[in-house]
């Protein structure tokens, strides 16, 4: 007997969600690179606390995409 896969088992789905991942963090980086160039365009400082500050909320938003697919997969 055959078992028919789901819509959580599609691998264009995970790949879908791969590149959504990276996509976020990498935006969120130059987002936070950009706005620590706005605030402090003479100080080094601010830049890179704006990449570290951008890295550190596009982990986030990917932390929660992957717990939010993982939710719909389990049910």
């Amino acid at each position: 007997m055959m078992n028919k896969k789901g819509n959580e088992d599609n691998p264009w789905r995970a790949l879908a969600l791969f590149g959504a991942l990276g996509f976020e963090v990498g935006l969120s980086t130059v987002a936070g690179y950009l706005i620590g160039s706005w605030i402090g365009p003479h100080s080094s400082g601010w830049k890179i606390a704006g990449v570290f500050m951008g890295l550190a909320a596009g982990l986030l938003i990917a932390i929660l995409l992957v717990k939010k697919a993982l939710e719909n997969k389990n049910g």
